[in-house]
């Protein structure tokens, strides 16, 4: 496991962003807020924003946060901001928004100052929403924060209020059998938290798609699958690769390669949260 630079927490800590996370979760608006949202093709839609952050191979401590806006529905990028940051809190399953949103945050309010008319309309996120430990997961807590509509976009399935890996979710992805096809990811307490779904015709492998603020479940979805090229939806992409070429050229060794986050114990690491 490689060498993690960040101390653990203490109680305390953990204890107060527990709080923090509740007083913010009452703020989460799980229904549609925009007047695009309720149009079949999102007509008025514009500007469609994804975030990441990547980290210094070896380092868990120095990242770059990025934030690409794309037009919608070409897709072409129209804003980039990378940014080095310096991640001082540490890794905790349940708690990522407190590692990386201020960043997240900070590069929404460049956007607003330097370029507004470029601002994002809604923000794609390399993470969870409702689908979460607490129910605010890091796509919630930026929308609360920015005040955007935000969706939740994972790669892995967090296991959360019964949902597994099990032989059932396997044979629900095995019939998924075409780019849009999704079931719901209903957990024990019988609240669907999120869905999976096959975004592209070319991949097998589902994303897990759930509301982070401003949005409901069926939009969230629709504006996924409508902003895949390949498995991840191109705003999330972009912002990935652009954080990763700029960690290439500015903050790595010419042999060293990038990592997309700090390692991560257990399988609640195997999604962000």
């Amino acid at each position: 496991m490689a060498h993690s630079d960040t101390e653990p927490p203490e109680e305390g800590t953990l204890r107060r962003w527990e709080r923090e996370q509740a007083q913010l979760k009452v703020n989460v608006i799980e229904e549609d807020t925009e007047e695009w949202q309720k149009d079949s093709t999102f007509a008025g839609l514009e500007r469609v924003g994804g975030v990441d952050l990547s980290y210094v191979k070896g380092n868990d401590t120095i990242a770059c946060a990025s934030l690409v806006v794309l037009n919608y529905p070409d897709l072409e990028v129209l804003y980039e901001d990378c940014r080095t940051v310096t991640v001082r809190a540490p890794y905790v399953a349940g708690f990522l928004a407190f590692r990386e949103v201020p960043f997240l945050v900070e590069a929404a309010q460049r956007a607003q100052e330097q370029e507004p008319g470029l601002r994002p309309q809604v923000l794609l996120v390399d993470g969870n929403g409702l689908l979460h430990h607490r129910g605010f997961g890091v796509a919630c807590h930026l929308g609360v924060l920015t005040g955007l509509p935000c969706v939740g976009v994972a790669k892995n399935l967090l296991q959360v209020d019964g949902l597994a890996k099990d032989e059932l979710h396997k044979e629900q992805i095995r019939d998924l059998q075409m780019g849009g096809d999704v079931f719901p990811l209903t957990g024990s307490s019988g609240r669907v938290l999120g869905m999976a779904l096959r975004s592209c015709n070319e991949s097998t492998k589902p994303i897990y798609v759930s509301v982070g603020h401003r949005t409901c479940l069926e939009s969230a979805v629709r504006l996924v699958q409508s902003c895949c090229r390949y498995r991840i939806p191109e705003p999330i992409r972009q912002a990935d690769i652009r954080s990763r070429e700029y960690i290439r050229k500015h903050l790595s060794s010419p042999r060293a390669a990038t990592a997309p986050g700090p390692v991560r114990k257990g399988e609640e690491a195997e999604a962000k949260h």
